[in-house]
């Protein structure tokens, strides 16, 4: 009975999600076609983000290493073990981004809005794709959009979940850039719901999610990127394993 009622509430969140995006749907598709879409997607974002989890009860608590300066322009990589770890993304940050994510979520229609106008959709097995994607990010960046990229690039097949091994596209993209690298630790959101919940089902409750202060990387050359890239896998694999808050 107990796991019939966690299924339930996973399901119940992930329907929360769709009744949002389509009740905000009129001004998501108006402000998409906008050339200045990305400030009012972002924020059109948080709210359904909010709603979605309130009515579920999952509250977030966020935490910052040190004050963080939005007006910079960041490579966000955030640890990735829930569906959860999207809002908690959406919660946490306070400038304007988008995110890299695998082109399927173009199928999901509560998230395609976004991918067909300010995320930046890839196929993760085509390496055109990836350069395509990664060229996107980087006129973005350029301009001043911050971006959010899951480094492990899928959410790790191991319960309780275990961080998998980072990839190198973001480190080399920071570094070529010139830009800081700002580490995003999502503690328990796997508690709550991990995946997509349809197995383990989910439950209210409080997730917490911690912002690292930024790596710079205006001295770095390329040959550093797997430097970089463990540097940032150690700082968020040392406190998810730590569950100190």
């Amino acid at each position: 009975m107990k796991l019939i009622l966690k299924k339930i509430h996973a399901r119940f969140y992930r329907y929360s999600v769709g009744f949002f995006v389509a009740l905000f749907y009129p001004l998501l598709y108006f402000y998409s076609r906008k050339p200045s879409r990305y400030a009012v997607m972002n924020q059109l974002r948080r709210y359904c983000s909010f709603c979605s989890s309130t009515i579920s009860g999952i509250f977030y608590r966020v935490k910052y290493e040190q004050p963080i300066d939005w007006s910079r322009t960041y490579i966000i990589c955030p640890n990735h073990s829930s569906s959860l770890d999207v809002t908690a993304i959406n919660r946490a940050l306070k400038n304007n981004f988008h995110y890299i994510g695998k082109d399927a979520f173009l199928k999901n229609w509560a998230l395609a809005i976004f991918f067909k106008s300010v995320d930046i959709p890839v196929n993760r097995e085509s390496k055109m794709s990836s350069f395509k994607a990664f060229k996107k990010g980087a006129e973005n960046l350029k301009d001043g959009r911050s971006l959010v990229i899951f480094p492990e690039g899928k959410i790790p097949e191991d319960y309780p979940p275990q961080l998998n091994e980072f990839k190198n596209g973001p480190f080399r993209l920071a570094i070529e850039l010139k830009l800081p690298i700002l580490p995003v630790t999502c503690m328990d959101n796997w508690k709550l719901i991990w995946d997509t919940g349809l197995e383990t089902g989910g439950r209210p409750g409080i997730a917490h999610v911690y912002v690292h202060q930024p790596i710079e990387t205006t001295h770095l050359s390329i040959d550093d990127a797997d430097m970089l890239k463990d540097q940032v896998f150690n700082t968020i694999d040392q406190k998810f394993r730590s569950e100190v808050w």
